[in-house]
């Protein structure tokens, strides 16, 4: 196909001429237009770029009297991978507009499943995009994305990491290790793409860049992303078959995830999103997202449904009488029946509450949520529940204040704590370090932790050899008298677990509990084996155990491996004992 176009587009260019045919840099019309050249090829842009759409890809990038595009595959639209391309059967402008004196155009590309609109301004470096779904399918993963010129974009940016991507010729297929990672020639270490993974909520701009040229993807807005605060995504990296530099637009994900299958309504709504062409200044990207974010919802957007908009606030307070100081706040389905980090039906918002405990939410799409809460770390480290609310109104142009906001902790008698619940790995050795295939592997296969005297940091992020990790505790009074009428509860808070690793829990040498993969509560998540160092889908497990097991003075939980499968295994979160 991409062939193809190139040889349509010098066709037309040979028998035409340039200004009848596919635009130049030099050539291009002013002000934004769509040119059909025939009923599968046309040309978008404005004075600064254009591009030629053919059925399924974008190609021949014009910016700066440079082709951006080349001999890499383009812009798309895709779902479940790269199994399912958006084919566009017509192109329309469905809309020409002035704002604040500047002249646009929506151009609308039409496809079974759906519109692609691409909102093209006057000397507008590059474009806004969004997308309404008519007919997708019940699916995991949606995207956009650009495939560029190697040469022009040699580096990628997102909020983690800014790095040069790897050459294509370090990707040796002898090397290769498994899913888009390879053993690097002089054996130092790993390339993969999961490298440039990032959290989704908190980009301000990210992309692929080089000498002279930027192309940044700015979401202001982020309602319409599946997920909570510890959603994570591929941003950027080279396509190690061909060397093209990838910038991707995941709008519904699932890398990191167990599964996020979803329905989505007729209508709903991807974006508007700014895809921003520049010289490659990064500070030129993160002022003008400094402006999206300002501006977001965007005024220009004529939609009645996404400007019905209203805001949230309240104050989080625990039943033992503290404010739930930095507690992560979501948005999310009324009743769920998934997880925070699974639902992507419709949209989503998140923040953190203040010290005291307060949050607010703005720019809510009206419609009635369910209100949830977690410990974020800090000063509230040590709760293990987390709060949900249902049936939380938000109407257009009101504030729904909620006012006080109790949410009810756990009365039991602590009698161990190992890392801080948050969700995260972070505290224990190497948790949230940058990412880095195979980490894990430098965890021991057997540790020993002793409580009150151990450091958190001595405690490693990840359990993928057999062994023992064993947790040294006292007890200071007799639990012989409680055997019987008294239960301990340990709490396993995991930040990811990753497939075909099993242990056998042990209490003073008696097994009290397994964690085996394959079980309801153990499906996998590629987290461990896919770079991530800090959270893949966090887990929450109980093990009761009669207290008589206990005894007066030293005590010893254990964590015994009895199944492992390379770099898969538990990312802790944290362990609690309590009676």
């Amino acid at each position: 196909m991409r062939a193809f176009l190139f040889n349509l587009a010098a066709s037309l260019l040979a028998t035409v001429g340039v200004t009848d045919a596919v635009p130049t840099q030099q050539s291009a019309a002013a002000g934004p237009f769509l040119k059909t050249v025939d009923s599968q090829t046309w040309v978008i842009g404005n004075e600064i770029w254009n591009m030629t759409q053919g059925s399924i890809y974008g190609v021949k990038l014009y910016y700066k009297e440079r082709d951006c595009v080349g001999r890499a595959v383009g812009h798309y639209v895709s779902y479940n991978g790269a199994a399912n391309n958006l084919a566009w059967t017509s192109a329309a402008i469905v809309k020409n507009g002035t704002y604040k004196g500047v002249a646009y155009a929506d151009i609308k590309f039409t496809a079974a499943e759906g519109d692609m609109h691409w909102v093209i301004f006057s000397g507008q470096h590059g474009a806004y995009q969004y997308f309404v779904n008519h007919a997708l399918p019940t699916l995991g993963e949606f995207r956009t994305l650009w495939r560029l010129d190697n040469t022009t974009f040699p580096y990628g940016k997102t909020a983690t990491k800014d790095d040069l991507l790897p050459p294509l010729s370090e990707y040796l297929p002898q090397n290769k290790v498994q899913d888009e990672t390879w053993l690097k020639p002089d054996g130092s270490g790993y390339i993969t793409k999961y490298d440039f993974t990032s959290w989704i909520r908190i980009q301000q701009y990210y992309g692929v860049y080089g000498q002279g040229f930027g192309s940044w993807y700015i979401n202001a807005g982020k309602d319409y992303y599946n997920g909570n605060h510890l959603k994570q995504e591929l941003m950027v990296h080279r396509e190690s078959s061909t060397g093209d530099a990838v910038q991707l637009n995941m709008l519904h994900g699932t890398h990191f995830q167990v599964s996020s299958a979803d329905v989505f309504p007729d209508g709903k709504l991807w974006g508007p999103w700014l895809w921003y062409l520049n010289d490659g200044s990064k500070p030129d990207a993160a002022a003008q997202a400094k402006e999206e974010f300002a501006a977001w919802p965007y005024a220009w957007f004529e939609d009645e449904a996404y400007h019905t908009r209203g805001s949230v606030s309240g104050r989080l307070l625990l039943s033992d009488g503290r404010p739930a100081s930095n507690a992560a706040v979501f948005l999310g389905d009324d009743t769920p029946s998934k997880t925070a980090l699974d639902m992507g039906s419709t949209y989503y918002y998140t923040t953190y509450a203040d010290a005291d405990g307060r949050f607010e939410i703005g720019g809510v799409r009206a419609a009635t949520y369910g209100l949830q809460a977690w410990s974020n770390g800090s000063t509230i480290a040590d709760v293990s529940t987390s709060l949900l609310r249902n049936g939380v109104v938000v109407s257009k142009d009101k504030e729904t204040a909620l006012g006080n906001v109790a949410w009810t902790v756990s009365p039991k008698k602590k009698l161990f704590q190992v890392g801080d619940f948050d969700r995260y790995s972070y505290g224990f050795q190497y948790g949230g370090a940058p990412n880095q295939h195979a980490l894990v592997a430098n965890c021991p296969a057997n540790l020993n932790y002793t409580y009150g005297c151990s450091k958190v940091s001595d405690w490693c992020f990840g359990q993928t050899y057999r062994g023992n990790w064993t947790i040294r505790f006292r007890v200071g009074e007799d639990p012989s008298s409680y055997s019987g009428k008294r239960n301990a509860t340990l709490i396993v808070s995991l930040a990811g677990y990753s497939s075909g690793a099993s242990s056998s829990i042990l209490a003073n040498d008696k097994v009290v509990g397994n964690m085996t993969s394959g079980t309801p509560q153990l499906l996998s998540d590629p987290s461990l084996y896919r770079s991530a160092t800090a959270a893949g889908e966090w887990r929450y497990l109980e093990f009761g155990f009669d207290a008589g097991i206990l005894k007066k003075g030293w005590n010893a939980v254990t964590f015994q491996m009895t199944r492992n499968t390379t770099w898969h295994g538990f990312m802790w979160d944290s362990i609690i004992l309590e009676w």
